[in-house]
C-alpha cells in the first residue's frame, strides 16, 4: 500500500491559545514526495479539533511543498529544503525571484513563518517532519545548541549532530538563525505506514517536551515514547556527521542495493557507481539517508557514533563559557571579522584543540593553507 494525501492546505490546523505560551510550529511536506509527516499532522489535527487535550500555547500544524505534495514529487522545480539561504531570501524580498513553483512556495511560507515567529507571546519551537528513500531506523538531526540538542533528545531515537555544516539552506538553519528552538525529525522510509505512526508519536512527545500540554493530558504520551524506542536498542543514541557525498544530475549515481540508515561500512567500500567507477565511504562508520530516489543532491552521508557522556562534557563546558577563553589555547586565535569563528594553525595546535572546539559547538572546517576557520552557527550556546 503506498501513501498518499488525499488533499491538502498550507494550515492543516491551528490550535491554543494565541495571546500566551510557547508556540509550536510543526511542518511537513517540504519535499512532496515524503507524504508520512502531512499524514501524521493531519490526525494530530484532527484529535487537537476535538477539544479534549488543554494547550498552554499555541499548536499549529503547516504544510510545506503544496504543488509537490499534489504531485508525490520531491520538488517541482527546486529543492525546497535547500532554499533558505540569505541570498535567496533576500532575493525573494526584493521581488527579484517569483516565477519557479517553489518560488512562490517559499514566499507564501516565509511571510508565514515569519509573521508567526514575530507574534509570539513566548518561545517557538519547530519540529520539521521528514521520510528517507532508504529504509531503516527513524532519528533526529539538530544544528548543535543546547536548546535544540535538549528538544531532540525528548525524542528516544538517534540524534544527529553536524548536519547544517554539510548541507545549506535548510528550513530548520533558517529558523534556528531567526531564534527558534528547531529539530528535524525523519519518520522512515517515504512509503512505509509506520512512518506516519512515528511522525504523529514525534509531535506527541514534542508537545510535552515545549510545555505545550502536560503528561496527564496527552494519553498517547507513553505509548508513543515507547513506539519510538522500538527496534533502537542496537542503535547509537548520538552519531556525529563525518562526509557528505554530493551528486549532480549528469553523475549517473546509484546506490548499490540493500543499504539502510545506520549500517556498518568499511572504509573503501564501495556503496554506489557513477560515470567515473565505484564510489566508496572514505572511513569505516556508519551509512545514514542512502539515495534510493532519482531527485536528490545527497548521495550518502557518513556518521560516527559517540558516547552521550561526551553530550554532558560539552554541556559543562558551554555553560561555563569556554568558549570566551578558547582562543587562548596555542594556535588558536579569534578571526579579524568573522564573529563565531575562529582561526586554527595547525602547526600548532594539538590535536585535542579540534576536539575541545567540536565540544564548543565549532564544527564548519574551511580550509585555508596551513590553517583552518572553524565557525560556530550562531544558535546559541
Amino acid at each position: 500500500m503506498s501513501l498518499a494525501v488525499a488533499a491538502v492546505e498550507r494550515i492543516l490546523g491551528r490550535f491554543g491559545p494565541e495571546d500566551r505560551g510557547p508556540t509550536l510550529l510543526v511542518v511537513s511536506g517540504l519535499h512532496g514526495n515524503e507524504p508520512a509527516g502531512v499524514l501524521a499532522s493531519q490526525r494530530i489535527a484532527e484529535t487537537l479539533a476535538e477539544g479534549g487535550i488543554p494547550l498552554q500555547g499555541r499548536v499549529i500544524l503547516v504544510a510545506g511543498n503544496l504543488p509537490a505534495i499534489r504531485s508525490g514529487v520531491r520538488y517541482v522545480e527546486r529543492d525546497l529544503n535547500r532554499a533558505w539561504t540569505p541570498a535567496q531570501i533576500q532575493a525573494l524580498s526584493n521581488g527579484a525571484s517569483g516565477h519557479a513553483a517553489e518560488d512562490r512556495e517559499q514566499l507564501e511560507l516565509l511571510r508565514l513563518l515569519d509573521d508567526v515567529v514575530r507574534e509570539a507571546p513566548g518561545p517557538v519551537f519547530l519540529l520539521d517532519l521528514h521520510t528517507t528513500s532508504g529504509p531503516g531506523a527513524a532519528f533526529s538531526t539538530v544544528a548543535d545548541s543546547l536548546a535544540n540538542r535538549s528538544l531532540a533528545l525528548a525524542l528516544p531515537v538517534p540524534v544527529v549532530l553536524g548536519l547544517e555544516e554539510l548541507v545549506e539552506g535548510t528550513l530548520h538553519d533558517y529558523m534556528g538563525r531567526r531564534g527558534v528552538t528547531t529539530v528535524a525529525f525523519e519518520c522512515g522510509q517515504h512509503q512505509e505506514e509506520a512512518a506516519v505512526d512515528r511522525g504523529e508519536a514525534a509531535i506527541w512527545i514534542t508537545l510535552h517536551a515545549t510545555g505545550l500540554a502536560a503528561a496527564g493530558d496527552l494519553p498517547e504520551l507513553e505509548s508513543s515514547r515507547r513506539l519510538l524506542r522500538r527496534g533502537q536498542e542496537h542503535l547509537p543514541r548520538a552519531v556525529e556527521m563525518r562526509y557528505r557525498h554530493p551528486i549532480a544530475l549528469d553523475d549517473g549515481f546509484r546506490m548499490r542495493e540493500g543499504f539502510r540508515n545506520f549500517q556498518r561500512v568499511r572504509k573503501g567500500e564501495p556503496v554506489a557507481r557513477d560515470r567515473e567507477g565505484d564510489v566508496a565511504v572514505p572511513e569505516s562508520a556508519r551509512i545514514l539517508m542512502p539515495l534510493y530516489q532519482e531527485k536528490g543532491s545527497d548521495g550518502f552521508f557518513v556518521v560516527r557514533e559517540f558516547r552521550p557522556f561526551w553530550l554532558q562534557i560539552s554541556e559543562a563546558l558551554r555553560r561555563a563559557r569556554l568558549d570566551r577563553v578558547v582562543h587562548w589555547l596555542p594556535g588558536i586565535r579569534k578571526h579579524p571579522t568573522e564573529e563565531d569563528s575562529l582561526v586554527v594553525d595547525r602547526r600548532i595546535a594539538r590535536w585535542y584543540a579540534l576536539q575541545i572546539l567540536h565540544l564548543l559547538g565549532f564544527r564548519r572546517e574551511v580550509e585555508a593553507g596551513p590553517t583552518l576557520v572553524v565557525q560556530r552557527r550562531a544558535h546559541g550556546p
